[in-house]
């Protein structure tokens, strides 16, 4: 049988990845937004004939947002690797008692 520590350290490993995830796919979901409203104007450009508009305010947001991703998905597999060493150091200790 696992430690009560080692319970706790898996619990509290998957209370941070819930946060993440949360907090990735709010982001997600604003992003979404954005681009849909982006391609509905690209749209009518395009069926009126007038070129694209670039935005470099939200093109440097864009790569703001893709670093915070990157950021996102290494704490994201930091912490399934720590779930996943927890889980077979549980089933070790459970098969040593």
């Amino acid at each position: 049988m696992p430690y009560a520590g080692d319970r706790l350290d898996a619990r509290h490993a998957i209370d941070q990845l819930e946060a993440i995830l949360r907090e990735v796919a709010e982001e997600l979901a604003g992003w979404r937004s954005r681009a849909q409203k982006a391609e509905a104007e690209l749209k009518l450009r395009a069926a009126s004939g007038t070129p694209p508009v670039r935005h470099p305010e939200l093109e440097s947001e864009n790569r703001v947002l893709r670093q915070r991703m990157e950021g996102a998905r290494t704490r994201v597999n930091d912490l399934l690797q720590r779930l996943t060493f927890l889980e077979e150091q549980a089933r070790e200790n459970g098969g040593h008692k």
